[in-house]
Formats: C-alpha cells, structure tokens, sequence
C-alpha cells in the first residue's frame, strides 16, 4: 500500500494521530517538541515509503518545524489513523543537501 501525504495532511488536521512510546521518548531525548513535529507533518512530503513494514505500511517524511528547522518524521497509516514512529533532524553527513535523498544512493 502507498501512502498519499494528502492522507497524512487529512489525519493531522483531524487530530487522528496516535503518538507511539517511542516517538515521546525520542522527542524527549532529542529535545524536540510535539508542534514541532505536527507543524512539520501538516506541510511536509513523504521521501520514502516503507509499504512492507508491520503492523501498517510507513513512510518517512521531510517537513519544515517553527523554527523552518528540517525534520525527518517515520509514520504509518492504519486504516483513519496516523501512527507516529520516530522524529529526528537529519544529519548532514548522511542526507544530501536537499535531506530528500540519502548519501551515496541515486535518486
């Protein structure tokens, strides 16, 4: 299954997001706060898909925060729900400068 970042778009605005113990405890490790990570996702786009994980295909997002600081955000869909993963910002030395693409793979 492919996910559709109007989808992503739809189940922010709609609140339907459901925050897994691992993304509160990295976001708490990183310093990162929560409208951080819904700013980012209201805007952002999807630069890679993960249609194979389980238990809900995911996909790894690129948004912009309040700050206008990258943020790279791993999420999957269930059916009207947005399960958030992970968040993190990108490091320079493994993403090229557009932070889309990962160093040393071809786009």
């Amino acid at each position: 299954m492919t996910i559709h970042v109007a989808t992503i778009h739809g189940l922010v605005h709609a609140g339907s997001m459901r925050w897994t113990n691992h993304i509160l405890t990295r976001i708490l490790q990183r310093g990162l706060p929560t409208i951080d990570v819904t700013t980012s996702l209201r805007s952002g786009e999807i630069i890679e898909q993960y249609p194979s994980d389980y238990p809900n295909p995911s996909c790894l997002v690129l948004g912009i925060d309040v700050q206008q600081l990258r943020l790279h955000i791993v999420c999957g869909v269930s059916q009207n729900e947005l399960w958030l993963i992970t968040a993190y910002r990108p490091n320079p030395s493994e993403w090229e400068s557009d932070f889309k693409t990962r160093k040393g793979r071809s786009s």
